[in-house]
């Protein structure tokens, strides 16, 4: 308001070396390096490559860098914001008055910058905007901030993770085998913030290096091969779980610095865990200090409500066909892959993506070009993202939350998929459960829920998932759905269980599963440790650890999981009994014998086909008494009788405990 000031340079050009020397109020004077001396870092190509929307390293440009320049320290703000009159940073360096630091505007980008000489590492920051209109609006956080104030706090920090020194080489040089398909992937599902607390009054988060001293050997000692992590980018809002972030390119500081969140990332490779995280591409929040209307225009939403609102969530859509928005969201992909060296990314809301009326009553979307439903700017985001994944962060993985029939969403882009790695199987999920709910002697009416899975199970690469989204708002936990007496409850979950692990798909089981937990999960609440006293909840936990062994150490488990060859009936329609049976296959042609018994009933001498003329032993037993169980026929070995039954040439005899997954090994 009070203007600028002006000072002849004599003959001397600029830029040149100098100091200005300020009287503050109150009489402090300080001698300070003048911002407005140093040029544009910003060379033409990368001027160019944000212009176009094609600069897969934007966070490189983008945010706020520490850098030396003409031997000054100091840090590069710069931000996205074309549509912006002007544009200033505000922090703790400058007493956020917007007057001392206005940037430098690129208009052919829509890009500002300033390099601000002497600003300490964890400075806070915002980017002070004014509209078009020249009306100030709300200060925002830095898109592509590093590190954010830790919540109800919403400034950015200033943070270079570039000093993190990696010790994880060998890992990130074979991570690509363990990906595959043909590679056992059994993933525990984490919220970081209720996994485990500190006692006493307050939030009392363990912290990141507190997560790899005790979350990363837990997992290991389960057998699980990776780690998911519920969305851990900056959220103000405890209560979305993270799927609301604000700072996408910030660890959130709820639990450390980035630093120690790499530390986190370091320990679970060395420890042999993959590392998959919950990436949010379909939506953001309204909050006023983060992306929404940012620079006084609906710059990376719709415009459109139509498009750009989110009904059951009451949250942004990003502007998918804006080239800008794209890139933001895959350089973000990309960032944590590469820089945070995370081996996968399970992306959130596909299907509200994919298609336009998601949620919609009609009247209130817009048929695409082609007068369909699909929305063909977010499919090209996906494909775009997919293709840029497989090109520049090789060997890792991606897995779409995918709750429809999209055709290809995990068949290669050449082939016209959508070009993920792997699908969530929601619909074995939901079959699965609905089954198991039924008191056993109505399960014979319902026999379809586990034998229609199979119909599809080859259709995509999947995964099958317990997930957190199963055990909150009145679903009940995965123990409670279960019918009848503890007993039976825990009999019925340890069956379960050993059909899911004998089932062809991926693993994927939410925290507290594990051991039975009972009540339903709760964000604010640390798991219920303490039901690991009783034998019961102990024999889930012990049974769980047992089927990842079996699981990784025998390849017809895991090794053809995604391909019909790897699996075969045995037992499909006897649903007088609920018993089912079938073969799972590796490479070579040797196979495991998987066989549920889901009612409470001993079947002795249940008469089986088999492929294999010889001796079968009993390899694991989710009745044996290790796990609770009544230990019913336990370590049965039994051989066949040269009897052709069921399209096999031999018969299997077997004696099945009650509500029981039995998995069986021919020998020799």
């Amino acid at each position: 308001q009070e203007g600028y000031f002006a000072g002849p340079l004599g003959r001397r050009k600029a830029p040149f070396p100098y100091l200005l020397r300020v009287d503050r109020p109150g009489g402090r004077r300080e001698v300070i390096e003048d911002p407005y001396r140093f040029g544009s870092t910003f060379g033409s190509l990368d001027l160019h490559l944000l212009a176009q929307g094609d600069h897969l390293r934007s966070f490189e440009k983008l945010g706020a860098h520490r850098l030396l320049i003409d031997g000054v320290t100091g840090v590069r703000f710069a931000v996205w914001a074309p549509n912006a009159r002007q544009v200033s940073v505000v922090g703790d360096f400058n007493g956020w008055d917007t007057r001392v630091h206005p940037m430098r505007h690129h208009p052919d980008c829509g890009v500002w910058e300033i390099f601000v000489p002497g600003v300490a590492p964890e400075s806070l920051y915002k980017f002070a905007l004014f509209g078009a209109d020249g009306r100030r609006l709300p200060a925002k956080a830095d898109p592509c901030a590093f590190f954010a104030e830790n919540p109800p706090g919403t400034a950015s920090r200033v943070f270079d993770i570039s000093g993190f020194q990696w010790r994880d080489a060998d890992w990130m040089a074979a991570r690509a085998e363990r990906g595959k398909r043909a590679s056992p992937i059994s993933i525990y599902e984490v919220h970081l913030g209720s996994w485990r607390r500190h006692p006493g009054a307050g939030k009392g988060y363990y912290g990141y290096r507190e997560l790899a001293e005790h979350l990363v050997p837990y997992a290991k000692s389960l057998g699980f091969t990776h780690l998911e992590l519920l969305p851990i980018q900056e959220y103000p809002f405890d209560g979305s779980w993270g799927y609301q972030p604000t700072g996408l390119f910030a660890p959130t500081s709820r639990f450390g610095t980035p630093a120690d969140f790499q530390y986190f990332v370091e320990t679970c490779h060395r420890e042999e865990l993959g590392l998959i995280l919950d990436w949010v591409p379909a939506h953001f929040p309204s909050d006023e200090h983060a992306l929404a209307y940012f620079d006084g225009t609906h710059l990376y939403e719709y415009g459109d409500p139509r498009k750009g609102f989110h009904q059951d969530w009451n949250t942004l859509i990003y502007n998918f066909g804006r080239h800008e928005v794209r890139n933001f969201l895959i350089a973000n992909a990309l960032y944590w892959l590469n820089r945070y060296h995370m081996d996968g990314l399970r992306v959130d809301a596909v299907a509200s993506m994919l298609y336009l009326n998601y949620s919609r009553a009609d009247g209130q979307w817009e048929p695409n070009q082609f007068g369909g439903n699909e929305n063909l700017e977010a499919i090209e985001l996906i494909k775009r993202f997919n293709a840029a994944v497989g090109r520049d962060a090789k060997g890792t993985i991606t897995i779409a939350e995918e709750s429809t029939t999209w055709p290809g969403v995990s068949a290669p882009l050449d082939d016209g998929g959508l070009g993920f790695a792997y699908k969530w199987n929601l619909g074995w999920m939901h079959d699965t459960l609905d089954y198991l709910k039924q008191d056993p002697v109505h399960r014979s009416h319902h026999h379809n829920k586990i034998t229609f899975g199979l119909t599809y199970a080859f259709s995509e690469n999947f995964v099958l998932p317990f997930s957190h989204d199963e055990v909150v708002h009145g679903k009940r936990s995965l123990l409670e759905k279960m019918p009848g007496d503890d007993w039976q409850k825990f009999a019925n979950l340890r069956a379960c269980f050993g059909f899911m692990w004998g089932h062809p798909g991926k693993k994927l089981l939410f925290m507290g599963g594990e051991f039975g937990q009972r009540r339903e999960w709760n964000h604010d609440w640390e798991l219920d440790w303490g039901l690991l006293a009783h034998a019961s909840h102990l024999g889930v936990q012990r049974l769980v650890a047992d089927l990842n062994r079996c699981y990784r150490s025998e390849p017809a488990l895991h090794q053809r999981d995604c391909e019909p060859a790897g699996f075969r009936w045995v037992q499909v329609d006897d649903k007088a009994h609920s018993v089912f049976a079938f073969l799972r296959f590796d490479a070579a042609g040797d196979f495991v014998l998987v066989v549920s018994n889901f009612t409470p009933v001993p079947r002795p001498g249940y008469r089986l086909g088999a492929p294999r003329a010889g001796s079968y032993r009993e390899i694991l037993n989710s009745d044996a008494e290790r796990y609770w169980g009544s230990g019913y026929a336990a370590g049965q070995t039994m051989t066949t009788t040269a009897e052709a039954r069921a399209g096999f040439p031999h018969t299997l005899s077997l004696d099945l405990p009650p509500l029981s997954t039995i998995f069986l090994k021919a020998q020799g």
